[in-house]
């Protein structure tokens, strides 16, 4: 796929931490309960941590009790790409950045209490928020 920011995997090391690298760029996953988005409140917007690409907004993002920051819709619904993930002996629908194709998590149907009954588990690590009154 074709993506609008292209780097090397030295480029981006250079730019992002090697926890975000392994997130981002090697489709790892942080630990749940740790990441530092999981309890924000405020409203604003998310962006990907790789290329500052909007993702999300606040009033999209909803308590699922899974561990990871979790959001029923895309700011825009070509904000990100979705792409099936075999890995782990599972079936799943991996979600990566529009912009960048940096892995951003994964996306679930499990969400009956949400307007699209989706939850897009997101790795905090692979997002930034900018608070609204900044």
């Amino acid at each position: 796929m074709n993506y609008k920011v292209n780097k090397s995997d030295e480029e981006w090391r250079q730019e992002l931490s090697a926890d975000e690298f392994a997130v981002l760029r090697q489709a790892a996953t942080e630990r749940p309960w740790t990441g530092q988005l999981l309890d924000e409140k405020r409203e604003g917007v998310y962006r990907c941590k790789a290329c500052g690409a909007e993702l999300f907004r606040s009033d999209a993002k909803f308590d699922s009790h899974c561990g990871w920051p979790s959001f029923y819709i895309p700011t825009e619904q070509d904000a990100v790409v979705l792409l099936k993930d075999s890995t782990l002996g599972m079936e799943r629908v991996e979600v990566r950045c529009a912009n960048c194709g940096s892995h951003l998590g994964h996306v679930f149907d499990d969400a009956p209490q949400t307007p699209t009954g989706d939850r897009f588990c997101m790795n905090s690590v692979s997002l930034s928020f900018e608070p609204k009154d900044a």
